[in-house]
């Protein structure tokens, strides 16, 4: 993948322009959270470009997981408005922690430190969206999160490339 890269950066580089000049505080004032899967495309997905927002991703999309970098896009860095976007298919409805963690220390039962996995909370959630609801209120009821951040919660699908408004 290396050489790929490399390739691929050459490429990207030879038409920058000036993305170098772009301002550190995103332009929409606009933080993003969403899964990390490799099938969302958020900048097409929703018109935003480089320099627009911030896309906090992380395994399901889930806010609690997000509040470290919300705290800095917003304290720091100037966002006002939040979107919650989780996606059809995705991974997080198809487990529950019992079961990863299993699968984890089942890979190497020798090795005590995988022990370390029962500490974790994965964050998994059986219904989309009331998982987008869910999130939307942590984050309304969160007294990290500025009072008057405007967050809406949204579900993408993954089959059609549309998006819809849950909250």
């Amino acid at each position: 993948m290396s050489a790929e890269f490399v390739e691929a950066n050459e490429k990207y580089a030879a038409t920058f322009g000036e993305k170098g000049k772009l301002p550190i505080h995103p332009a929409k004032k606009l933080a993003v959270v969403t899964c990390m899967d490799a099938r969302l495309d958020l900048y097409a997905q929703l018109g935003v470009k480089e320099g627009d927002a911030h896309i906090i991703r992380n395994a399901g999309g889930i806010a609690k997981d997000a509040l470290r970098s919300i705290i800095i896009s917003q304290r720091l860095l100037g966002t006002r408005e939040i979107a919650i976007i989780h996606h059809t298919s995705c991974g997080m409805l198809s487990f529950q922690t019992p079961q990863l963690r299993a699968i984890v220390k089942e890979s190497d039962p020798s090795n005590p430190a995988l022990q370390a996995v029962d500490e974790i909370d994965f964050l998994e959630f059986p219904n989309l969206e009331q998982s987008v609801k869910e999130d939307v209120k942590w984050l309304k009821e969160n007294p990290l999160v500025l009072p008057e951040t405007q967050i809406s919660g949204w579900v993408y699908s993954v089959e059609t490339g549309r998006v819809r408004q849950i909250v």
